[in-house]
């Protein structure tokens, strides 16, 4: 039988009431994490989750942090189901949710982590504003080269963030050099150029002055080797001791998302069902358009985690 993938979510997965019918019909599994965490933080994240308004879960110091909760906290509710991952692996932030998920890191840790992520990511922001856009319909060596044609045209830096999908690429960078990229991608043919609504430039060199503060943070916490099988997303392989695991969380913050290659790594490795725990369906789709005919499923609320356990046959007690 094909071997079970879980991925998780990063940013743009978040929409206001995320996880709020999760604690609703399970809240001795779920409502301490949202209590410890809102303690932790000092921040009523559980309510921001759940109430919003939207304009606050689009602070990416509170998106970090909210879409790493709903996504441990929908994992929890399916633990005890008896469903488990063979493999593990995170679209960005989501890596922090694998790696806890993988018994790398303690949650509480990953939590702080995320929240500092973010933190100094949207001060990297606030001096140097910058942007992101998806091109769609281009192969990424084209997207490469225009991006490379853009900072000798602008003097500004832009880089791929994210290799989503093979039609599927994100820029990250200077707000004049993006618009300059999406400008060459549509004249290249691309059949999409969309600027994304995000909280900083992610991904990119940017932000190369946050690294050492956060390297350090990284230093200070408590890293394990993996006891569930996990794909970098930011290396597309195994991670399989815990400096390694520190190592690409390190890279991350300027490194691109290999997320098509990390698919395909898993599915080399035999996962043939792939669950995107958490909010959002996105990674789902890119999923199936990296590996066509392969089998995902979604776990955005209660309902969808019922309907994901039915057809997997792990039934309520099973």
């Amino acid at each position: 039988m094909d071997r079970i993938g879980f991925v998780f979510p990063g940013q743009g997965s978040q929409k206001v009431g995320m996880g709020l019918d999760l604690a609703g019909e399970h809240p001795d599994l779920v409502g301490p994490y949202y209590r410890t965490a809102d303690e932790i933080l000092g921040l009523p994240l559980s309510r921001l989750c759940w109430e919003g308004p939207a304009e606050a879960l689009r602070d990416t110091s509170v998106t970090q942090p909210a879409i790493f909760l709903t996504s441990l906290c929908t994992w929890q509710a399916l633990r005890p189901r008896g469903l488990a991952p063979d493999v593990v692996a995170g679209h960005s932030l989501g890596e922090y949710t694998a790696l806890v998920a993988a018994g790398v890191l303690d949650w509480t840790d990953a939590l702080r982590l995320v929240r500092l992520r973010g933190t100094l990511m949207a001060a990297v922001n606030e001096r140097v504003p910058g942007a992101m856009a998806a091109i769609l319909g281009l192969p990424l060596e084209d997207v490469e080269g225009i991006c490379a044609q853009a900072a000798t045209g602008t003097g500004q830096i832009v880089e791929i963030a994210n290799d989503n999908e093979p039609a599927q690429v994100v820029v990250s960078g200077q707000e004049e050099a993006v618009q300059w990229v999406m400008a060459a991608a549509k004249d290249a043919g691309a059949r999409r150029a969309v600027a994304l609504e995000v909280g900083a430039p992610f991904h990119c060199s940017l932000m190369s002055g946050i690294e050492d503060e956060f390297a350090a943070a990284l230093d200070a916490v408590e890293f394990r080797d993996p006891s569930v099988e996990i794909i970098s997303s930011v290396t597309a392989a195994p991670v399989t001791t815990a400096d390694e695991a520190r190592t690409v969380l390190k890279r991350q913050l300027t490194g691109r998302v290999r997320w098509t290659d990390t698919v395909l790594r898993m599915s080399d490795a035999g996962v043939g069902r792939f669950i995107e725990i958490g909010p959002g369906k996105v990674l789902g789709g890119l999923c199936r358009r990296i590996v066509p005919g392969t089998q995902v499923y979604a776990t955005f609320d209660s309902r969808q985690c019922a309907s994901t356990l039915d057809a997997l046959a792990f039934a309520a007690g099973g």
